[in-house]
Protein backbone atom coordinates (compact mmCIF):
# COMPACT_ATOMS: atom_id res chain seq x y z
CA UNK A 1 0.00 0.00 0.00
CA UNK A 2 1.25 3.58 -1.19
CA UNK A 3 0.54 7.09 -0.33
CA UNK A 4 0.85 8.98 3.36
CA UNK A 5 -2.51 8.24 5.19
CA UNK A 6 -4.21 10.83 7.24
CA UNK A 7 -7.14 11.40 9.61
CA UNK A 8 -8.38 14.05 7.27
CA UNK A 9 -7.87 11.81 4.17
CA UNK A 10 -10.21 8.47 5.68
CA UNK A 11 -13.94 8.38 6.60
CA UNK A 12 -15.43 5.30 8.20
CA UNK A 13 -16.27 3.13 5.61
CA UNK A 14 -13.35 3.73 4.05
CA UNK A 15 -12.22 0.57 2.11
CA UNK A 16 -8.96 -0.79 2.86
CA UNK A 17 -7.96 -2.96 0.12
CA UNK A 18 -7.47 -7.22 0.49
CA UNK A 19 -3.46 -7.74 0.79
CA UNK A 20 -2.42 -11.68 0.55
CA UNK A 21 0.58 -13.11 2.48
CA UNK A 22 1.89 -16.27 1.42
CA UNK A 23 2.43 -18.81 4.65
CA UNK A 24 5.23 -21.53 3.87
CA UNK A 25 6.71 -24.25 5.89
CA UNK A 26 9.56 -22.27 5.94
CA UNK A 27 8.27 -18.99 6.80
CA UNK A 28 6.42 -20.99 10.05
CA UNK A 29 10.04 -22.65 11.12
CA UNK A 30 11.45 -19.11 10.67
CA UNK A 31 8.06 -17.78 13.09
CA UNK A 32 9.61 -20.92 15.43
CA UNK A 33 13.16 -19.36 15.49
CA UNK A 34 11.66 -15.39 16.10
CA UNK A 35 8.93 -16.34 18.50
CA UNK A 36 10.06 -19.34 20.18
CA UNK A 37 7.22 -21.52 19.79
CA UNK A 38 8.66 -24.84 18.34
CA UNK A 39 5.68 -27.03 18.96
CA UNK A 40 5.86 -29.77 16.24
CA UNK A 41 2.01 -29.22 14.88
CA UNK A 42 4.11 -26.27 13.40
CA UNK A 43 6.11 -27.84 11.10
CA UNK A 44 6.06 -31.61 11.36
CA UNK A 45 3.33 -33.32 9.35
CA UNK A 46 3.30 -36.88 11.03
CA UNK A 47 2.81 -35.39 14.38
CA UNK A 48 -0.16 -33.06 13.40
CA UNK A 49 -1.80 -35.79 11.66
CA UNK A 50 -1.29 -38.29 14.74
CA UNK A 51 -3.07 -35.46 17.22
CA UNK A 52 -6.03 -34.88 14.66
CA UNK A 53 -4.83 -32.01 12.72
CA UNK A 54 -5.26 -32.31 8.45
CA UNK A 55 -1.91 -31.01 8.59
CA UNK A 56 1.18 -28.48 9.44
CA UNK A 57 -1.02 -25.47 10.65
CA UNK A 58 -0.06 -21.98 11.13
CA UNK A 59 1.06 -20.56 14.80
CA UNK A 60 -2.08 -18.20 15.78
CA UNK A 61 0.17 -15.85 16.50
CA UNK A 62 1.76 -15.48 13.22
CA UNK A 63 -1.68 -15.56 11.79
CA UNK A 64 -2.53 -12.44 13.68
CA UNK A 65 0.75 -10.94 12.72
CA UNK A 66 -0.14 -11.00 8.92
CA UNK A 67 -2.99 -9.12 10.04
CA UNK A 68 -1.16 -6.28 12.10
CA UNK A 69 1.25 -6.14 9.56
CA UNK A 70 -1.11 -5.66 6.63
CA UNK A 71 -2.68 -2.65 9.59
CA UNK A 72 0.76 -0.89 9.44
CA UNK A 73 1.60 -1.17 5.87
CA UNK A 74 -1.64 0.18 5.24
CA UNK A 75 -1.31 3.12 8.32
CA UNK A 76 2.55 3.57 7.26
CA UNK A 77 5.79 4.36 9.71
CA UNK A 78 3.66 7.87 11.00
CA UNK A 79 0.85 6.40 12.30
CA UNK A 80 0.64 4.77 15.67
CA UNK A 81 -0.85 1.40 16.49
CA UNK A 82 -2.71 1.56 19.46
CA UNK A 83 -5.09 -1.16 20.13
CA UNK A 84 -4.99 -4.35 18.55
CA UNK A 85 -7.13 -7.73 19.11
CA UNK A 86 -8.21 -10.71 17.21
CA UNK A 87 -10.36 -13.82 17.75
CA UNK A 88 -8.79 -17.27 16.28
CA UNK A 89 -11.95 -19.03 14.36
CA UNK A 90 -10.22 -21.31 12.24
CA UNK A 91 -6.51 -23.06 10.96
CA UNK A 92 -4.27 -21.96 8.28
CA UNK A 93 -3.48 -25.33 6.97
CA UNK A 94 -0.22 -25.11 5.41
CA UNK A 95 0.57 -28.16 3.12
CA UNK A 96 3.96 -29.02 1.88
CA UNK A 97 4.16 -28.20 -1.48
CA UNK A 98 5.21 -25.54 -3.87
CA UNK A 99 2.67 -23.04 -2.89
CA UNK A 100 1.50 -23.48 1.22
CA UNK A 101 -1.17 -21.75 1.78
CA UNK A 102 -2.28 -17.96 1.47
CA UNK A 103 -3.82 -15.11 4.07
CA UNK A 104 -5.84 -12.58 2.42
CA UNK A 105 -6.48 -9.56 4.91
CA UNK A 106 -8.71 -7.00 4.01
CA UNK A 107 -9.85 -3.93 6.30
CA UNK A 108 -13.09 -1.30 6.38
CA UNK A 109 -12.47 2.17 8.59
CA UNK A 110 -15.41 0.99 11.21
CA UNK A 111 -15.25 5.38 12.60
CA UNK A 112 -13.44 8.03 13.50
CA UNK A 113 -12.82 8.58 17.22
CA UNK A 114 -11.27 11.61 18.58
CA UNK A 115 -7.50 12.29 18.60
CA UNK A 116 -6.94 11.17 15.39
CA UNK A 117 -7.76 7.82 15.92
CA UNK A 118 -9.50 5.75 13.27
CA UNK A 119 -11.14 2.15 14.37
CA UNK A 120 -10.96 -0.50 12.17
CA UNK A 121 -12.50 -3.70 11.45
CA UNK A 122 -10.13 -6.29 9.96
CA UNK A 123 -10.91 -9.77 7.75
CA UNK A 124 -8.75 -12.64 7.51
CA UNK A 125 -8.99 -15.34 5.38
CA UNK A 126 -7.42 -18.60 4.54
CA UNK A 127 -8.49 -21.20 1.93
CA UNK A 128 -11.98 -19.16 1.82
CA UNK A 129 -12.40 -19.57 5.62
CA UNK A 130 -12.15 -17.05 7.88
CA UNK A 131 -9.40 -17.34 10.39
CA UNK A 132 -10.02 -14.64 12.70
CA UNK A 133 -12.88 -12.79 14.09
CA UNK A 134 -13.38 -9.55 15.89
CA UNK A 135 -10.58 -8.26 14.29
CA UNK A 136 -9.79 -4.43 15.45
CA UNK A 137 -7.16 -2.12 15.25
CA UNK A 138 -7.27 1.18 16.52
CA UNK A 139 -4.68 3.68 14.92
CA UNK A 140 -3.69 7.08 15.41
CA UNK A 141 -2.89 8.88 12.12
CA UNK A 142 -1.43 11.87 11.05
Amino acid sequence: MSGQITYAGVEAGTELPAVSYPVSRLSLVKYCGASGDFNVIHWNERIARAVGLPDVIAHGMFTMAQAGRFVTDWAGPQAAVVEFGVRFSSMVVVPDDDRGASIEVSGQVEEKLADNLVAIALTARAADTKVLTRARAVVRLP
